[in-house]
């Protein structure tokens, strides 16, 4: 398999760089996500008049949906200061200790990949949020001591894919607990236009129609698919991206028409072809595929279950009607077999 994916929702070292410029700012320029931005605007409304930091909040859902983009909102539209860090940093209470005594009154502390913040630190995390105070435990031995730290109001915004990872303790002490859904093809258009505007990139509606379709409902690979077709618009055509420009490139980059790519179809064709359409266990695909298991649950799976090509049973994997039909296949077996594989 490649290692790149141009359809793999996760932020690359390039996305970073091309996400910060285009990022909004403000809950009116964020566009999709209707219900969680109207919510809040109220929480933020509330927490303004009554001089409190926002309750703590935790946002969830696949990859590359806007999460870490709404963290910063947030803050703005609080007009605070935002501290910015990830689970696997957090390796020590004293890296905790460090970053919240230097938050200002009502700041915003986020954390992406919460999920995967140490468990110690996460303990030690239970009283910062509810009374805003550290216990730390300096020295060892005998000699060790406690000391309390007073800390500053804030509010933690957490980030993971993986809600199920998070323990219940931690998963209570947040206020507001958001899922991010998958975007429209409508909402992707938008999000598409307003960042050729931003790049000064000449962007026919037809053109942005074709890579909204093929975005897997994810922004990220939609600015993603873009950017690509920047590239062979300026050096295969005139610099204009057309709906032929956008159309070759997702040719080149072998997205076909409901955004699955090579991996996509490998791994609807190993299901079919090599295991009968299923049920089959994900590390039996995993090892006929030669990828890693968290590889598809995270990055394939999300996607081809939401669109109904793939289904999960008790007993394993299983392709739909609707994957045979996408590859061109006809399903085996008995008539039987056939309405039990493909009953709602």
């Amino acid at each position: 398999m490649e290692d790149e994916r141009f359809v793999d929702p996760k932020k690359s070292n390039e996305d970073a760089d091309f996400e910060s410029d285009i990022r909004p700012r403000r809950l009116d320029d964020y566009i999709g996500q209707t219900a969680v931005k109207d919510n809040f605007r109220v929480f933020i409304e509330a927490a303004e008049g009554r001089k409190e930091a926002l309750d703590h909040v935790l946002l969830y859902g696949p990859p590359g949906l806007g999460k870490t983009t709404l963290a910063y909102i947030l803050a703005n539209e609080l007009g605070v200061d935002i501290r910015a860090t990830s689970g696997p940093a957090m390796e020590r209470s004293g890296d905790l200790a460090a970053i919240l005594t230097n938050l200002e009154n009502r700041g915003v502390f986020f954390v992406d990949e919460i999920h995967r913040m140490n468990r110690t630190v996460e303990e030690v995390l239970y009283p910062a949020m509810e009374d805003f105070a550290l216990d730390l435990i300096i020295g060892k031995g005998p000699g060790a001591r406690t000391v309390k730290l007073d800390l500053p109001s804030f509010t933690l915004i957490g980030a993971t894919t993986r809600m199920g990872l998070l323990s219940s303790p931690f998963r209570d002490r947040f206020g507001v607990i958001f899922r991010l859904e998958f975007y429209t093809v409508e909402e992707l258009k938008r999000i598409i236009r307003r960042s050729g505007g931003i790049l000064q990139v000449d962007l026919d509606p037809g053109a942005a129609d074709e890579i909204a379709k093929r975005s897997r409902g994810t922004p990220r690979i939609a600015n993603r698919l873009l950017r690509r077709a920047r590239d062979f618009a300026q050096v295969r055509g005139d610099g204009v991206i057309t709906l032929e420009v956008a159309r070759h490139t997702l040719e080149k980059l072998e997205i076909d028409e409901r955004g699955f790519d090579r991996m996509d179809r490998h791994v609807l064709q190993t299901v079919i072809e090599k295991f009968g359409g299923g049920p089959v266990g994900i590390d039996t695909i995993a090892a006929a595929i030669g990828e890693e298991r968290d590889t598809i649950e995270d990055i394939c799976e999300p996607y081809l279950l939401q669109e109904g090509f793939l289904q999960r049973t008790p007993r394993g994997r299983q392709a739909t009607e609707a994957a045979y039909r996408h590859l061109g296949l006809e399903p085996s077996g008995s008539k039987e077999d056939q309405k039990d594989l493909f009953k709602a």
